[in-house]
């Protein structure tokens, strides 16, 4: 009642329900139009009687982001010509990056995630973190304020632990001077790509990686595509282990940092376990690969 109560005040001409692919949009229809909206847009799988004006239908596997840009369009709202349909950051509007920091270049590790199946299991971060530093590159852990131990641990002596030091707009300024961003399937992963930055991708396969992977910046996706988890939704790994993410090797991951084109800053200390069997392939884009 309250929320009706607050869409009546507003007094709306329109209303367009953005949902990601499996989720409904008619519920909040149903309180948009008890709240006298006159037009409604939504995309739905279900019939939905009189509570859209427009039902608009986008193919299986259309990424996330050109998915809610084709319902907007088809409510009227399109892009202008030469308008680009990706999100960018203003770089001049971002604070200063945190102290220590350094030159650009460097490789940012972000080990955690809101949900347990998606994000990189500590012991792999750690090694990758370990494995890229011995081959030259400056290594810089993120985490939000509830991830200051993980980040620490992961971070050890060979990286810069930001853990709990970033809020949003800090979290871009320093990916914004990343060459690459090692990353599960979680928020800065898009925030990387919205600044242009490449991505590593560890993708859990909970998700269509075709609908919810880094979108339009050079990415290289590592992992079991075939797992368990598949299109499950899961938000906590169904095998234990989590085998989808803690069978990749952080050697691979260091030749998927190569291959973005990003540079050690400092020659390898020691011998450097890197090469997998197979060059990882860079894909760029929304991609349709699950």
């Amino acid at each position: 009642h309250h929320l009706t109560t607050r869409l009546t005040a507003v007094a709306a001409d329109e209303a367009v329900i953005f949902t990601s692919f499996h989720q409904s949009p008619l519920p909040l229809a149903l309180l948009l139009r008890l709240a006298g909206v006159p037009r409604i847009s939504a995309i739905s799988d279900d019939y939905p009687g009189s509570l859209l004006d427009i039902r608009h239908h986008v193919p299986t596997g259309t990424p996330e982001p050109e998915r809610a840009l084709s319902l907007a369009a088809a409510a009227g709202f399109g892009l202008p010509p030469g308008d680009q349909p990706t999100l960018r950051v203003r770089t001049d509007g971002l604070p200063p990056p945190p102290a220590g920091l350094g030159p650009a270049g460097y490789v940012v590790v972000h080990p955690g995630s809101a949900v347990q199946s998606r994000a990189c299991p500590p012991e792999l971060a750690t090694r990758i973190v370990r494995v890229l530093a011995a081959a030259g590159h400056r290594v810089v852990v993120t985490g939000g304020p509830d991830e200051t131990a993980l980040t620490a641990g992961v971070a050890g002596d060979a990286g810069l632990d930001l853990g709990g030091r970033t809020g949003l707009a800090e979290l871009a300024a320093v990916l914004a001077g990343a060459g690459a961003l090692v990353v599960g399937n979680t928020g800065p992963a898009h925030l990387a790509a919205a600044l242009g930055v490449p991505v590593v991708s560890l993708f859990a396969p909970t998700v269509p990686y075709g609908q919810w992977g880094p979108y339009r910046v050079p990415t290289v996706r590592l992992g079991d595509a075939t797992a368990a988890c598949r299109d499950t939704r899961a938000t906590r790994c169904p095998e234990p282990g989590h085998p989808c993410l803690a069978t990749v090797e952080p050697g691979r991951v260091l030749d998927a940092v190569r291959l973005l084109g990003v540079s050690a800053d400092t020659p390898p200390s020691g011998t450097v376990t890197a090469r997998g069997p197979q060059a990882p392939a860079v894909v760029t884009g929304g991609g349709s690969a699950r």
